[in-house]
């Protein structure tokens, strides 16, 4: 058995787990010995079995492996089968449900004897869910709603998981002996936040539908779909999709750029190809005599249309030929430019790491700043901090600062913007914080209007030095919050109060799409990590991957300010 297959039986088996209340702990040990088991190169775990080289790998311990071996000498798990037969599987899909936990999927299946999604959509809009003891109508009336949410989204995943999974399928790809080169491309290149399909363009020495076709029956397909000139879409049994498209080496520049898309993007190039007397179709580019153009690269492809060239990033059909045309692209900023970050919290609060390991994280990063910005008091579900915790604190952020660190550690805080518009903490309090990140926490159901209104008060607060995660989306499980963004971009700009980007894969939130509005309008912007324990400071590269989506550039970005630079701007915005 391959260990994609049998990261799978681990996941559903860490689910059945879940779902029956037992030991987390126990679920845990499956969750991280399916991500253990994708670290496998390998299309059959036997001879790995075998020789007792699994028994090693971190992540696997005694009754893991023991599963593990039973799946790969037998094909099947008895523990898994009982937990199926104890367990409808149909709860595992409500585990995907917005806001529904394992408590709460209990209580229904018990109390209505609901067993799939469509009975429970069924019993939320008959009236039966909200009959339910803690349920009621405004429960009922948000799962229909995370129901439709969860079906429109079901076949996305975030970026760090696409991410991942490319790693192995095009592992796979490059191993196969017909393969010269080959390159990720799709929605995964171009960095979107949520990702569908992993795209893989393939050079092939041999026959390009053949090598195509000999991924249908990999180890770990469920099924594929050949569709004709060396182009298959395998579904994997996690529920992965590989979109291939093999190749001639002659073809595969030309195949990679429209791979890549966007569809918007391949629409506009070859508009401006017709504009200039050329043809640009399928995997060929002819000139105007219709003379086949030799196209050795992405770059030679917009050279020969009279482009610049364009980052994936920006392929969205969003004005980049025309702008590629007029010489006016950006200067994308690069994860080299940042020097420090500001949005991370520590274990005053809800962080897993105290300051001094923060600290050291970043400074080993190569960064020469660090802003600890834990909760507020009004957070008190995320151990906000009282006005003695921040004296305390600020204590200690002083006396590692004395020490010479060889990182300079400021003084933050993430501050609710509560449901009038007031910041949390009293005025006197927020005059000790070196910067003030204001974000929205709870009250997500208000209307645009009065949502709207809160923040825009929000801003007139000069504390207010950063507006975080400015939609309050979490992405493929909370839509953003009604909200004018326009209107709160505009006063960000004319109060000179940074917008946040914050790289939680979960949020990537200042969405791209505003990014452009807001720069034009004077913006500038902060890269926040809301990084919760050291790893998390890793999500900085999924910031600057929306930032560079976003158009920005270096300048546009606070976090590529020096430390002496940075607290002169936050001290010059508390003037202001």
């Amino acid at each position: 058995m391959d260990p994609r297959s049998v990261a799978h039986a681990l996941s559903q088996i860490a689910d059945f787990i879940e779902l029956k209340n037992e030991n987390r702990f126990k679920s845990a040990a499956y969750r991280n010995a399916a991500r253990a088991i994708l670290s496998v190169q390998t299309d059959d775990l036997a001879p790995f079995v075998a020789s007792g080289e699994l028994a090693e790998l971190k992540g696997i311990g005694p009754a893991t492996l023991s599963t593990i071996r039973e799946l790969v000498e037998s094909g099947e798990s008895r523990y898994l089968e009982q937990l199926r037969a104890e367990t409808p599987e149909g709860l595992l899909e409500m585990l995907g449900v917005p806001g529904l936990g394992t408590a709460k999927i209990q209580k229904i299946h018990e109390g209505l004897g609901v067993s799939t999604l469509a009975e429970l959509e069924a019993a939320a809009s008959d009236g039966r869910l909200a009959k339910l003891p803690r349920f009621g109508a405004g429960t009922a009336a948000k799962i229909v709603k995370g129901i439709a949410y969860l079906r429109q989204n079901s076949a996305y995943m975030l970026y760090p998981r696409a991410l991942a999974e490319s790693e192995h399928m095009l592992a796979a790809v490059v191993a196969h002996p017909a393969v010269e080169r080959a390159m990720l491309a799709g929605s995964l290149r171009r960095r979107n936040e949520i990702v569908r399909d992993i795209d893989v363009v393939a050079s092939c020495s041999e026959a390009p539908e053949g090598v195509a076709a000999s991924f249908a029956s990999a180890p770990g397909v469920r099924d594929a779909e050949m569709r004709g000139e060396g182009a298959a879409t395998v579904h994997f049994v996690d529920g992965s999709v590989l979109d291939l498209h093999c190749v001639t080496p002659e073809r595969y520049a030309m195949a990679e750029w429209r791979a890549t898309g966007s569809e918007s993007h391949v629409s506009d190039v070859a508009a401006h190809a017709a504009a200039r007397g050329m043809h640009l179709d399928g995997d060929e580019l002819r000139d105007s005599e219709g003379t086949r153009v030799a196209v050795g690269d992405e770059r030679a492809l917009y050279r020969a249309l009279g482009l610049t060239y364009i980052e994936p990033e920006l392929r969205e059909g969003r004005g980049e030929v025309a702008a590629a045309a007029a010489g006016a692209l950006p200067t994308l900023i690069q994860a080299a430019d940042i020097r420090g970050v500001l949005h991370c919290h520590s274990d005053f609060s809800d962080g897993k790491a105290t300051i001094a390991e923060m600290a050291e994280a970043a400074r080993v990063l190569g960064w020469t700043y660090i802003g600890i910005s834990d909760h507020s008091q009004s957070a008190f579900y995320a151990g906000g901090l009282k006005p003695e915790a921040v004296i305390a604190q600020h204590a200690e952020i002083d006396l590692l600062n004395s020490r010479d660190l060889g990182i300079r550690i400021l003084k933050g805080v993430e501050a609710d913007i509560l449901a009038d518009g007031q910041i949390d903490y009293d005025q006197l309090l927020l005059d000790r914080f070196d910067y003030v990140i204001a974000s929205v926490h709870s009250r997500f159901s208000m209307d645009r209007e009065t949502m709207t209104a809160r923040v825009l008060r929000a801003l007139d607060d000069p504390h207010v030095t950063i507006l975080g995660h400015p939609t309050g989306r979490l992405l493929l499980s909370r839509e953003a919050y009604a909200i004018d963004m326009e209107a709160v971009i505009a006063k960000a700009a004319a109060k000179g109060v940074a917008i946040e980007i914050n790289a939680d894969p979960h949020r990537l939130d200042l969405d791209w799409r505003h990014c452009q509005l807001a720069k034009s309008l004077g913006c500038s912007f902060e890269i926040g990590p809301d990084a919760h324990s050291t790893r998390g400071l890793q999500n900085m590269e999924f910031g600057v991957g929306i930032a560079r989506k976003g158009w920005l550039e270096a300048r546009d970005v606070l976090n590529t300010l020096s430390a002496e630079e940075i607290v002169e701007r936050l001290r010059m915005r508390r003037k202001g």
